[in-house]
């Protein structure tokens, strides 16, 4: 016979795990957590590449995008596309503001670095850090260098993307 003790304590103990929330599912983009693999329930089909998957081939080279959430109207990305030597800088970064859906997105190039970030944005306006590679031409030898600018742009009539932007040399 159990003790009335050890009753109590398993019964607190399966009430205490009975109300504990779930424990959490990994995210999407989570790969520290491993899960189980996924069973097949079905056939499989077969899918080929076709000439707009082709046309798309580019899109893959993207590596990073940082939309920017305070612009007014919306619709405002930097991004950054793997190229070039990596060992000295290789992230094309550009800025692109969608127009409409006939236009699409109009895309500005801001340079090749090795990483940016974003330290403050307002509509019209996105500060950055720039790291990005040097090379001292009388060594042959790679650093690097960290430094700030202000991009800046002034949208067209009802909302039309920038003509131009600016991109102008800062301190922190």
């Amino acid at each position: 016979m159990l003790g009335p003790k050890i009753i109590l304590a398993a019964a607190l103990g399966l009430s205490a795990a009975a109300c504990a929330p779930p424990a959490p599912r990994p995210s999407a983009g989570d790969r520290s957590t491993p899960v189980a693999s996924l069973s097949a329930s079905g056939e499989a089909a077969s899918v080929a590449r076709s000439e707009a998957d082709s046309n798309l081939a580019w899109a893959a080279s993207v590596v990073r995008v940082d939309p920017l959430a305070n612009e007014a109207n919306g619709g405002v990305k930097l991004f950054g596309v793997a190229g070039g030597d990596p060992a000295m800088n290789g992230l094309y970064t550009y800025i692109a503001f969608f127009e409409n859906p006939g236009s699409g997105w109009q895309v500005f190039q801001l340079g090749d670095f090795l990483d940016y970030r974003v330290l403050a944005e307002a509509p019209g306006r996105v500060d950055l850090e720039i790291t990005e590679s040097t090379m001292d031409d009388a060594s042959g030898g790679i650093g690097s260098r960290t430094r700030y600018v202000i991009v800046s742009w002034t949208r067209g009539a009802d909302g039309a993307a920038p003509e131009t932007i600016s991109v102008t040399p800062a301190e922190q």
